[in-house]
């Protein structure tokens, strides 16, 4: 089969500026899709490299680095993989996952910040109440945000790994979870959770005087049942990690996800987990594929992956004898011996030749455009 070309940089630059004219997109999202439709090409410079043994040129160029950009968050999932398996505690681990109905959609989008700072909050109270009212410990997790589903839709929910192991108020350690199958009852989450993010919602809907907009929705939302889904614990500290790394740095949708690009808007692979989670096909406008992108886009320094409780540096030395220690870890690599270990691909190493070594032999500036995706010259930019 060959290999798919379409990237998440191929739609921006063909829908970016319908997309500016008809969604009126804020300038940070802009300056994201703008920064990620110019990953690795030349308008961010780069650099000319010779191999040292048959003289074979290659250029490269610069990553944007952003979060959101699916080409740039590999490399970085491995090396915090790689940097939490070191500090990992030898325990089984709970996967617990918040989710929030589909209703609270527009009262997210109308403050996503506080929403998703609510979401972290109410989560982290939740999980230490039961900690201590069901074992009488503090219980500590590692968090991770999700805002979206595979369809692209706004779905905000959190992924917490939660160790199987709390600490007593006399700071003793103590095994929690029954038989690694079971940990707190679910629908007790579920109403402590949803109890506690409600408030917070009407708190600052009524601060900024909208309660009366959204309370039929909040109304609606306490009189329905929430789902927070609880797996039984998971392996080792290794399997633990392993299995977080895939939630960590993802972003919306990857470019392998892209299937086809044309006139009639953008085709993606979605699981649809209404139908056992079969991979179909879905085709949206070109417009439309960016709105849905650009929702996910956090807000400007928001932190989406978080600790609290024992898996906090308060607690190092209370924790300490169930720090998993392995001995494949070398700390005096340098980052890209790490990735050559972990990749196991050195782009370094002459492509032509496969033996020689590329060195840079000239830096190559960053290249102005003369036009920009969302403001091309044709356009009215006074419009």
């Amino acid at each position: 089969m060959a290999r798919n070309h379409l990237e998440i940089a191929s739609v921006i630059k063909r829908y970016g500026a319908e997309f500016r004219m008809q969604c009126s997109p804020n300038n940070y999202q802009l300056t994201i899709l703008n920064a990620l439709q110019q990953c690795r090409t030349a308008e961010l410079g780069g650099h000319k490299d010779k191999c040292d043994s048959c003289g074979e040129e290659q250029y490269s160029y610069n990553s944007c680095g952003n979060r959101h950009c699916p080409k740039c968050q590999i490399a970085r999932q491995m090396l915090w993989a790689e940097d939490r398996m070191r500090d990992s505690l030898g325990v089984k681990h709970f996967h617990i996952v918040f989710t929030v109905p589909d209703e609270l959609n527009p009262i997210c989008m109308a403050d996503s910040l506080f929403f998703y700072e609510s979401l972290f909050a109410c989560a982290k109270e939740t999980l230490c109440a039961f900690g201590y009212s069901h074992y009488g410990v503090e219980t500590g997790a590692i968090s991770v945000l999700h805002t979206w589903g595979q369809n692209l839709n706004l779905h905000p929910h959190l992924h917490c790994i939660v160790p199987a192991v709390g600490i007593t108020p006399r700071g003793q350690l103590k095994e929690i979870g029954s038989q690694g199958k079971y940990l707190y009852p679910v629908r007790q989450l579920s109403v402590t959770f949803r109890g506690k993010l409600l408030e917070a919602l009407k708190r600052n809907l009524k601060k900024k005087n909208r309660l009366p907009e959204f309370q039929s929705v909040i109304d609606h939302c306490y009189a329905k049942p929430w789902v927070v889904y609880t797996e039984p614990s998971l392996g080792n500290a290794r399997q633990v990690v392993n299995y977080l790394a895939k939630y960590t740095h993802r972003v919306a949708i990857s470019n392998s996800r892209i299937k086809n690009m044309d006139s009639n808007g953008v085709t993606f692979s979605y699981k649809d987990y209404a139908d056992n989670a079969n991979q179909k096909l879905m085709t949206l406008t070109g417009v439309e594929f960016l709105r849905r992108f650009a929702m996910h886009i956090l807000p400007r320094g928001f932190v989406k992956i978080r600790y609290f409780g024992i898996l906090t540096s308060a607690y190092r030395e209370q924790v300490k004898s169930l720090k998993t220690k392995p001995d494949i870890f070398q700390l005096t690599e340098t980052r890209q011996q790490r990735l050559v270990r972990l990749t196991g691909f050195d782009p370094c190493k002459c492509p032509k030749c496969k033996t020689g070594t590329l060195h840079p032999v000239e830096l190559l500036p960053r290249v102005r455009s003369p036009d920009n995706v969302f403001y091309p010259r044709t356009m009215n930019l006074n419009q």
